[in-house]
């Protein structure tokens, strides 16, 4: 598995290929056959990955809180939904929480503060496990600049499809 820290120069190298390969993917591949290797790749290659030795997510994306989720990360960490939001600068927005990257909770050692609770949008990225992966092809690419999963899956459907650009 690629470093974390050569993740995002590996995947600008490879960019125009893995535009090539969506594009291939998008012609050649059966979606519920494509779901299937999708899920398999993703079970496997994050089984014995410790995501919490490269955190690139935590450092870049903004995420957004449902209000249940800002009320209980405010109870976890023993504040109120107000002190909450003041000491992390939250802001409300749309009938959710706007928090911007890097995450706060984000630990020096890697961990996550919040990590018995984090939100949903946190415990499910990059989102490789669920159908409709042929529909999210675009965001699997971009994601190939951030998680070394992800990259590895990518490289992995290269083989499995024969593709060379």
């Amino acid at each position: 598995m690629i470093e974390p820290s050569l993740v995002y120069d590996a995947a600008i190298e490879k960019e125009s290929e893995n535009a090539e390969f969506l594009a291939y993917l998008k012609r050649h591949a059966a979606p519920a056959e494509l779901d299937s290797q999708f899920i398999r790749l993703y079970d496997e290659l994050f089984s014995g990955y410790d995501c919490c030795k490269c955190n690139n997510c935590c450092r870049i994306y903004a995420i957004a809180l449902r209000a249940d989720e800002a009320d209980a990360i405010a109870a976890y960490l023993g504040l109120s939904l107000s002190d909450f939001t003041e000491k992390y600068h939250i802001e409300p927005a749309s009938g959710c929480y706007r928090l911007d990257g890097p995450c706060p909770f984000l630990c020096a050692d890697g961990k996550c503060l919040i990590h018995a609770c984090k939100p949903t949008v946190c415990r499910n990225y990059p989102y490789l496990n669920r159908p409709d992966s042929m529909g999210r092809l675009i965001n699997v690419i971009s994601f190939t600049k951030e998680c070394p999963v992800v990259f590895e899956l990518v490289e992995r459907l290269k083989d499995i499809y024969s593709f060379r650009a």
